[in-house]
């Protein structure tokens, strides 16, 4: 497991901006939750937010949960994997057509699967 790994999926911490190789993804294909998983956003939705987080404008249906977060001054919105409960990011309404939103992802909390390559199978959880 990469180091920063599980304290971002379970202890809620935040990899540092411009640190994830996946904000620099270009390829198609599916982003799965890394500690189980589960397919959570397709790279269709995938936008360039210029924040140094892999981000996206919105996730795959019923795939994440959400919960206010109020580590810092002003509450956030923070988003979780519906499945195993991992951490994956804050979501923000500063983001671009058509939802608006701004999904910013931690880069250590999902694997990309390449378009044409099999999702691996569910691991833990139920």
């Amino acid at each position: 497991m990469p180091p920063g790994r599980y304290r971002i999926l379970f202890e809620g911490t935040t990899e540092p901006p411009w640190s994830s190789p996946l904000d620099g993804e270009r390829r198609d294909g599916t982003y799965v939750c890394a500690a189980c998983f589960l397919p959570l956003f397709a790279s269709a939705n995938k936008c360039a937010s210029g924040t140094g987080w892999p981000s996206f404008t919105r996730p795959l249906p019923g795939r994440v949960g959400t919960k206010a977060d109020y580590k810092l001054i002003w509450p956030r919105t923070e988003y979780h994997c519906i499945r195993c409960g991992g951490h994956e990011g804050h979501v923000f309404d500063d983001g671009p057509p058509p939802t608006g939103q701004r999904w910013c992802n931690n880069g250590l909390a999902r694997e990309i699967v390449p378009e044409g390559e099999e999702l691996p199978a569910l691991r833990g959880g139920s």
